[in-house]
């Protein structure tokens, strides 16, 4: 095997975050080696429904909400049940706005702002994300310091005996393993393992009713590279499905679909709620694989699908409608019907519901508004009404190697493994129990950055 490629950085997983850390690290004068397994570019970030959660952007403040980079941070804390790692949290706060403005001068758009999964304001910045890949690609490629290698695999890290450094990366290129030298340090941003079946079975048996979602690529590659090295994990007994997706949506297609965080419920088999539909839709996941057949029905009325967002995947409910994934029904009898529930108990559970608005608090499940504590019940009594089959879906583990605050992945006892750097999805530390929509996009673009500028500074 022959040393055939050199750089000073190797980045290993060519998403938003390996994207991230390749351009700043090229910035700071690093000679970069960007690594993608697959023959195309952008990994689950893909995928993804293209949220983003920041604070307090001029955004925001256009479309007068009130929002701020503390009370981002009290909600990522609470959602993620004070498990998450406070200094990871308190970074992702603190670096958050100067991320997004660092994105949107490399051209990325975001559209109208939402409100989402474990927000106490609206603060999901939609992009597309396959816009969002290209851009940063362009701007990788005008740096004379980046390379780029398709369909290059890598295997294994490798580790200086004496000083325990990580001097490079084995890899599969053409069909050969060949040796990568790194002068200064590695970045891992391979994604996680919500396509690896053996590692879901060891790690989150309880999850074997969630249909697994995400990019080929995503098989815990960086993940099982660091454990070979002592590296230590965070949150692997957290790993949760996400409520919304559609029971017949294949491997890689994201048909996550949000009507409850704009004042839907979601009812069983039998017609009946069973949840607070406000919760991060971790939660909801978690609870929905409860019921039969691990599916629940999304019940929304015209109202609510006048609130559609197009081009915005977890909103965009007419896309599901032409898609023929959302049910329409010209009253609760005939939607219930179509679905498959008690016509009569839909109609009782409906008519409790509205009840309960009027009111203004959920008496049966303690829901008092539509995300999380933010905005009001409203009844559901408006027709047309629709209802989306929904269950829960790993899209991503988030969860996974343990890092410090300058994304220095950490051996099981805490000491930082030399010249060994993680970002995006296989570092744990940041959700704890559940998830707030937009911080697993959010800290891949934050902690990619920081893994890149800190793994061009590392010496040799």
């Amino acid at each position: 095997m022959n040393a055939t490629h050199e750089a000073d950085v190797i980045v290993v997983g060519a998403g938003l975050a390996g994207f991230c850390a390749a351009i700043e690290a090229a910035q700071a004068g690093a000679e970069v080696l960007l690594l993608e397994k697959q023959a195309e570019v952008g990994g689950s970030t893909m995928l993804s429904g293209g949220s983003m959660a920041f604070a307090g952007t001029d955004l925001q403040q256009k479309a007068g909400i009130e929002d701020s980079s503390e009370l981002l941070f009290k909600d990522m804390r609470e959602v993620g049940g004070h498990e998450n790692d406070e200094k990871l949290v308190r970074l992702y706060a603190d670096r958050q706005l100067d991320t997004y403005r660092w994105l949107r001068e490399r051209g990325v758009e975001f559209g109208p702002i939402q409100v989402s999964s474990g927000q106490s304001a609206p603060r999901v910045h939609p992009a597309r994300p396959r816009d969002m890949i290209r851009l940063l690609m362009q701007h990788a490629r005008g740096s004379r310091n980046f390379r780029l290698l398709n369909s290059a695999v890598a295997l294994r890290l490798r580790q200086d005996a004496g000083s325990s450094r990580v001097p490079g990366v084995l890899a599969q290129i053409d069909g050969k393993q060949t040796e990568l030298v790194c002068r200064r340090a590695v970045v891992l941003a391979s994604g996680g393992f919500s396509r690896n079946a053996d590692l879901l079975q060891r790690f989150v048996p309880a999850q074997a009713k969630a249909i697994r979602v995400g990019g080929p690529g995503n098989t815990g590659d960086g993940l099982k590279m660091a454990w070979q090295l002592g590296a230590g994990f965070r949150d692997m007994g957290y790993v949760k499905g996400t409520f919304g997706n559609h029971p017949k949506a294949g491997a890689e297609e994201h048909t996550a679909l949000m009507a409850v965080y704009k004042g839907a419920i979601a009812v069983n088999q039998n017609g009946e709620r069973f949840v607070n539909e406000s919760i991060s839709y971790k939660l909801l996941g978690d609870a929905v694989l409860q019921q039969s057949s691990a599916v629940g029905y999304q019940i929304f009325d015209q109202s609510i699908m006048d609130q559609a967002v197009a081009g915005v995947p977890m909103f965009d409910y007419q896309k599901r409608l032409t898609q023929g994934l959302l049910i329409r029904g010209e009253n609760l009898k005939e939607l219930a019907g179509k679905v498959g529930v008690p016509g009569e108990k839909l109609v009782a559970t409906v008519n409790e519901y509205n009840g309960f608005a009027d009111q203004g608090r959920d008496e049966r499940f303690g829901r008092t508004g539509l995300s999380m504590s933010y905005g009001k019940l409203v009844r559901i009594e408006r027709a047309p009404f629709y209802a989306y089959p929904s269950t829960s879906a790993i899209i991503a583990t988030y969860c996974g190697l343990t890092v410090d605050t300058g994304m220095r992945v950490l051996d099981v006892f805490g000491e930082p493994i030399a010249g060994l750097y993680a970002a995006g999805e296989l570092t744990g530390g940041f959700h704890g129990i559940a998830y707030m929509t937009g911080t697993s996009l959010g800290k891949s673009a934050i902690c990619g950055r920081i893994a890149g500028v800190n793994a061009a500074g590392s010496m040799s």
